[in-house]
């Protein structure tokens, strides 16, 4: 496209081409647009010199449109309509819009979160796409620069604070969905259930025990395990997996001792035998949060699925963590 050529271009000249091809009359076309028919016919000597085309010949009929403005008369309500959208406000229809949104989420999500908001959404938004993947190392750098539109991610709630935007990369907006804890699970008839039925569960019993870690954004390590560093303490990660299921099917069929968010351990219950026991010190609290970014602020069809996936979440996870 050559702008340096479109800016040199008139562009109300072509509302006065359309309204002439409409109605091929000097003097309908005048009375149409609100202009006296001298005004008119300068703007048609504009269009001709600028279209380097007569455009129309007069005859005892009226105007007979050339072949070149028949032709522009096949692009020019398409193109009109599409100027006449750039001066509306930005709006969106979830009934009819097309719109794609892409999401990434952490791997606990796609179990305690999307199952509660994919059915509304796509209810009210039939032809609507939502393309979702796994949250990673490189999913901040995606939300910045468009790749994709919507994260959930857990990130640690420091003590005596909140996830603070301050805790953000640069341009992302956030919103808390839940907050949740972190808790464990062995194997039924695990040893350690003796040991904690006779009172005897704390840090030092839990940092005895072998462990099945998911690894998350790339990293092996979870916060958790550097809040341990801190005071010189680490866990026997035995086994490190890239998944939540993975790790949960390890679990019930070892000795190790899994770690996760308490509103994932609900769900690996329900296919293995697991037994969730608490985690056996004060260990700071994490929020699953919902991120875009900021240039999406006010457009309206983010707004609407942003909206969507914070009331679709329902009030029994949000307190769950209390």
């Amino acid at each position: 496209m050559n702008l340096d050529n479109l800016a040199r271009i008139d562009l109300n000249l072509l509302v006065t081409l359309q309204v002439l091809l409409e109605e091929q009359s000097v003097t309908r076309a005048a009375n149409r647009l609100h202009l006296s028919q001298s005004a008119l016919s300068k703007s048609l000597n504009r269009l001709r010199d600028t279209l380097d085309d007569p455009l129309f010949q007069r005859t005892a009929h009226g105007l007979k449109p050339t072949a070149h403005a028949l032709a522009l008369g096949k692009l020019l309500p398409q193109a009109l309509q599409n100027l006449y959208q750039l001066t509306q406000p930005p709006s969106f229809e979830p009934t009819t819009s097309q719109r794609h949104f892409a999401l990434a989420m952490v791997e606990s999500a796609y179990e305690t979160l999307i199952p509660y908001f994919i059915g509304p959404l796509l209810q009210q938004a039939p032809k609507l796409k939502l393309d979702a993947y796994g949250w990673n190392e490189k999913s901040i750098y995606d939300l910045q620069h468009g790749q994709i539109d919507f994260g959930i991610a857990g990130r640690d709630i420091h003590p005596q604070s909140q996830f603070k935007a301050d805790d953000l990369a640069d341009g992302l907006e956030y919103q808390t969905l839940f907050n949740d804890k972190q808790v464990c699970l062995v194997r039924q008839n695990h040893p350690i259930l003796q040991a904690i039925n006779r009172g005897d569960w704390d840090k030092e019993a839990y940092l005895a025990l072998s462990h099945v870690q998911v690894r998350c954004e790339g990293n092996d390590w979870w916060a958790l395990d550097y809040f341990l560093a801190n005071t010189n303490h680490h866990r026997r990660i035995s086994t490190t997996v890239p998944d939540f299921y993975g790790a949960a099917s390890i679990c019930a069929h070892t000795d190790l001792i899994f770690t996760l968010p308490s509103s994932f351990a609900h769900h690996a219950q329900n296919l293995y035998s697991l037994v969730q026991i608490p985690l056996p010190f004060e260990f700071m609290p994490m929020a699953y949060v919902l991120l875009w970014h900021e240039r999406n602020n006010q457009e309206p069809g983010h707004k609407w699925v942003r909206e969507m996936i914070s009331n679709s979440i329902p009030k029994a996870l949000v307190l769950a963590a209390h």
